[in-house]
């Protein structure tokens, strides 16, 4: 049966900024895995524990702070844009940037004050007060940062928002291998205060050529006032982002209490393998279908579809690449890395399967947010915290770095049945039938693919891993050929310029 003009160009639209995106964070991810070798080869899993846990307390405070305007400008500028009206457009730019600022000093004083709380509450030995307090710039800088973001996210400039973010890891890149190597674990907080410096920069850089910055000092108070509402919105996003990251620092702190900064580091290595391998996909999620799905929401029926097509493409993208993740760690690891590190292998194969269900259920999620239901997400966010917190530490105390695996993709499942729920109840979202179907037959292939990774070895197990990945991606590419247009427009084009040669 053939589809709809109307819904052969929404998957051509997912499929297009999905993979614009894809490419982007591709490309990200390959600097970050030769960022991370240097980083494992002069700082070692010690270095990288600690590493991993200054960035989880600078995150905490970041989204403590930051009046959640990254995320709760969104919402308001999309439907500001869609009605094209440009004179309110720049007036509710004014107000995200004016509370930018607020939160941006905010922070700073904030992560300056409770430097010494932070410390005794991360760290058993020694005193890492001042590294905290060295942090404030960079609370501060992220806070301006997410509040450009949002507007460059809200009024679709995806193009420029993409190479923001190339610049980022490039600059990245740059900045932290000549510090790690003259100055070992001492430059760890410059390096996280000099990349934020460098992703702010970069994105005023565009965001300024698109909005100028225009002062209105009659209008200030008027501004101030208004984005009121702005900020209560945003103190959803303040409670529940500050719930993931409390999560992410109370299990670093435990595992660093409770073992050393090596595991700490083992840890967060098997976890940015699996998170940042996904990320490639999962990047379009916030950047393009939050801002549209804030645009229709209050059309359920378009919301539903766009939902359900969206995790589609987001499985069909994401499954061959979690299935050759699973087959290729023993290689990627190694080389990624170095040899101490093999044994996060286990724990990141069996944690894949989290990012399997973070793609069905991350477009689900998004209905709160595009309907301004601060209340619920609080909820769904508390839930989260809850289950995912206490499994990992279960699973951390029972089997080591292979139970956090285990605990990872078990909180996520969790997370799709009760995501999938409460969107039924309260937002009557279902889910079709052929995501029911993609769901069943991906999740299929991976537990194959699973059970291949720990049952064969030699050549056997090389053999049918390639072969999984292959008759994985000739699937999806098969789907995907045949809803949407994209391919034969892009046939078209190769065809026409070598005709014209």
């Amino acid at each position: 049966m053939k589809m709809t003009n109307e819904h052969d160009e929404s998957y051509s639209h997912i499929l297009k900024y999905t993979g614009v995106f894809g490419g982007v964070q591709g490309l990200n991810l390959m600097i970050g895995l030769v960022r991370n070798k240097f980083v494992a080869l002069l700082l070692g899993p010690g270095g990288m524990g600690l590493a991993s846990l200054l960035n989880s307390v600078q995150g905490f405070v970041s989204q403590s702070t930051n009046l959640g305007i990254s995320s709760s400008a969104i919402p308001r500028l999309s439907e500001t844009y869609e009605r094209q009206d440009h004179e309110e457009l720049c007036h509710q730019i004014q107000i995200v940037r004016m509370w930018s600022l607020i939160a941006a000093i905010f922070g700073f004083v904030l992560c300056i004050v409770i430097s010494p709380l932070l410390n005794k509450l991360t760290f058993s030995w020694g005193n890492h007060t001042l590294h905290y307090a060295l942090l404030a710039p960079s609370v501060a800088m992220l806070a301006i940062t997410g509040g450009e973001t949002a507007i460059m996210k809200a009024t679709r400039r995806l193009s420029s928002l993409a190479k923001v973010q190339v610049v980022s890891a490039i600059a990245s890149l740059f900045i932290t291998i000549p510090l790690y190597y003259y100055f070992w674990q001492a430059a760890i907080v410059p390096v996280i205060v000099l990349t934020s410096f460098v992703v702010m920069v970069a994105t005023l850089f565009y965001s300024l050529r698109f909005f100028p910055l225009k002062q209105n000092l009659s209008r200030k108070m008027t501004i101030l006032s208004e984005g009121s509402g702005l900020v209560k919105l945003g103190m959803a996003f303040i409670i529940g982002g500050a719930f993931m990251q409390a999560a992410e620092v109370i299990i670093r702190s435990v595992m660093n209490n409770s073992a050393e900064l090596d595991v700490v580091g083992f840890y967060n290595a098997g976890y940015s393998l699996t998170v940042y391998y996904a990320a490639i996909v999962l990047s379009s999620i916030e950047s393009d279908f939050f801002p549209r799905l804030s645009a229709i929401s209050d059309d359920q029926s378009k919301m539903n579809t766009a939902i359900n097509q969206e995790i589609e493409v987001l499985l069909l993208m994401i499954s061959p690449m979690l299935v050759g993740l699973m087959v290729f760690l023993p290689v990627l690891v190694p080389l990624f890395y170095t040899s101490e590190f093999a044994v996060v292998i286990p724990m990141a194969q069996v944690s894949v399967f989290a990012m399997y269900m973070k793609s069905i259920s991350l477009p689900v999620c998004y209905i709160t947010l595009a309907k301004k239901d601060s209340r619920s997400y609080l909820l769904l966010e508390l839930l989260y915290c809850i289950y995912f917190v206490t499994l990992v530490l279960v699973g951390f105390h029972l089997w080591g770095l292979l139970g956090t695996g285990i605990a990872l993709a078990a909180a996520h499942t969790i997370e799709v049945v009760v995501a999938t729920v409460y969107g039924h109840f309260r937002y009557h979202y279902k889910m079709t039938s052929t995501v029911i179907r993609y769901i069943v037959i991906q999740l299929s292939v991976g537990v194959l693919t699973y059970l291949v990774t720990c049952m064969l070895d030699g050549v056997a197990y090389w053999l049918v891993g390639v072969l999984l990945v292959a008759a994985n991606m000739a699937f999806s590419l098969y789907v995907l050929y045949q809803k949407t247009s994209l391919w034969p427009k892009l046939s078209d084009k190769v065809k026409s310029k070598f005709s014209r040669k």
